[in-house]
């Protein structure tokens, strides 16, 4: 029997969950995102159905770690060993959608990272590599439901592979590498117990959602709930345009992303805005940059504006501010422009012509400037 899956399109409020997850769907390097609040909120709805709006994509067919077999730096050791000859165009490959992997709490290192079979890597001198839920992640999304309550060894084996877009087993000398690169969606309720503030700033982005209290709204959520039990598939086929609609919109910012340019002055802004918060390390600027380059993105544009800093800033600094009796950090989302604009203004002029010079991604490792003209 088919599983329907709610269309993300049709989930009414909480654009900023949306959002953070559309960005992570643009861009898997973001680092993902984690969605805190109680229960009944869409959380769980939200993440399944981001991934039936993902495209295809090309894999090496008889690989369990969905193999890209157009980027042959990326392949596991399996893959690796077997075509590293071969013809790309003699390469078995299908299509398959993007998986979305639930990782359970109660899941073990080994469930997580796979195991290699010691055994006959001794008695007969193979190397055999029994997959794990990152193998199978691998080009989807992994979803790990009350994220807070897992062991925390587990969780920053996760976000290793997520920041890294690589797992990498060793056992006794022996050792099998794979490519993990996936979107991590984790969900908590706070009232179950918090994560501690190590493992907060390794999630990119964080939301906090609210159940909704407006009567009409509430009234038009009973009402789409009660429309998609009924008749799954006629509220599927009347939400199919717009799910087609955004899911060519994330295909497209896809491509684009790469081509996003931002000028020096960003830079500093954003080095601005984080310094001024007291926020440690150098993470948050990294994934706001990065956030704002997706947004930009999937509005169709090559080249980052304030506002795609702005919802960047939203979704990726609230949760590393510093909490406590001595904690001096102090953030308002409401007066979040109006710290920008004293900021760009205290910039001044000494920016002016770095804001002419625009980078992108490729330029800024190959250590080129592009003048913008």
């Amino acid at each position: 029997m088919a599983r329907f899956v709610y269309p993300f399109t049709a989930i009414v409020g909480q654009e900023r969950m949306k959002r953070a997850l559309i960005l992570n769907a643009v861009d898997m390097r973001i680092g993902g995102v984690l969605i805190r609040g109680e229960r009944g909120t869409g959380k769980s709805t939200a993440a399944r159905a981001l991934a039936a709006l993902l495209p295809e994509v090309d894999v090496i067919a008889d690989s369990p770690f969905n193999d890209d077999p157009h980027s042959p730096a990326t392949w596991s050791d399996i893959s690796r060993e077997r075509y590293t000859d071969t013809p790309t165009d003699a390469i078995p490959t299908e299509k398959r959608r993007i998986r979305f992997v639930d990782l359970p709490v109660s899941a073990t290192e080994d469930r997580v990272v796979g195991t290699l079979d010691i055994e006959k890597a001794i008695q007969r001198g193979e190397r055999h590599f029994e997959p794990g839920v990152l193998a199978s992640a691998n080009r989807g999304i992994l979803y790990v439901d009350e994220v807070n309550l897992l062991d925390d060894h587990v969780v920053d084996l996760l976000l290793d592979s997520a920041a890294m877009g690589i797992n990498v087993v060793e056992r006794e000398g022996i050792s099998f590498s794979h490519p993990a690169r996936f979107i991590l969606v984790g969900t908590m309720n706070p009232e179950e117990g918090d994560l501690r503030p190590q493992l907060l700033d390794r999630f990119a982005l964080s939301v906090e959602v609210e159940g909704i209290e407006e009567a009409g709204a509430r009234v038009e959520i009973l009402e789409r709930h009660i429309a998609f039990e009924d008749e799954p598939q006629s509220f599927l086929d009347h939400w199919a345009p717009e799910e087609k609609a955004l899911a060519d919109r994330i295909t497209a910012a896809r491509a684009l992303v790469d081509e996003v340019q931002y000028t020096r002055g960003d830079l500093r802004l954003i080095a601005l805005m984080t310094s001024q918060l007291h926020i440690d390390g150098h993470r948050a600027d990294l994934v706001i940059l990065k956030a704002a380059r997706a947004n930009a993105a999937f509005n169709g544009r090559r080249q980052v504006s304030r506002e795609d800093i702005r919802i960047a800033f939203e979704l990726a600094v609230p949760h590393r501010l510093k909490r406590g009796p001595f904690a001096d950090a102090k953030f308002d989302l409401s007066t979040l422009d109006a710290q920008m604009d004293q900021l760009e203004s205290e910039m001044g002029e000494g920016d002016a012509d770095s804001d002419s010079q625009t980078t992108t991604q490729q330029e800024a490792a190959d250590g080129k400037k592009k003048v913008n003209r």
